[in-house]
């Protein structure tokens, strides 16, 4: 089983805004992350459990563990779409080719991983890419990823 843990951040919506998605299987602890210029937090948590999900293989069980009720529950209780249809439809793609499952994570709850996604996401927002993460929330190697598509 792969977990992935993600988040966005978008200081003003619109603005810039981050996301990040901490990825582990096993013992192995990988980081993504990256940054739009004109955005919304929506697509940010979007964007993140998207880029999460594309960095595992096909046909992988994997959770994506996210603060985001609006994604989360989009996919799970089918949520009407009204915006973000692009990224919506790259998302489904992307989950029929995995076994995903959806949990809903409380943010800013000292939850270590999703901690890390927030700082990450937050950093990238503000333009910076995480070098290493602050002692109380590191856990492994981070990897950024840098500007977002």
């Amino acid at each position: 089983m792969i977990n992935v843990y993600t988040d966005g951040s978008c200081l003003g919506n619109p603005g810039p805004g981050g996301w990040a998605a901490v990825i582990v299987e096993g013992s192995d602890q990988r980081f993504l992350s990256g940054r739009e210029k004109n955005t919304t937090n929506n697509r940010m948590e979007m964007l993140a459990a998207i880029e999460g999900l594309d960095a595992v293989p096909a046909g992988s069980a994997v959770t994506i563990h996210s603060d985001s009720q609006y994604l989360v529950k989009t996919m799970t209780r089918n949520w009407k779409r009204n915006k973000n249809n692009d990224l919506w439809d790259r998302l489904d793609a992307l989950s029929l080719e995995r076994r995903v499952r959806w949990r809903w994570v409380r943010g800013h709850a000292g939850h270590q991983r999703n901690e890390q996604a927030n700082f990450i996401a937050l950093e990238e927002a503000k333009g910076r890419t995480v070098a290493e993460l602050p002692a109380h929330l590191s856990a492994g190697p981070s990897k950024p990823r840098g500007e977002g598509r």
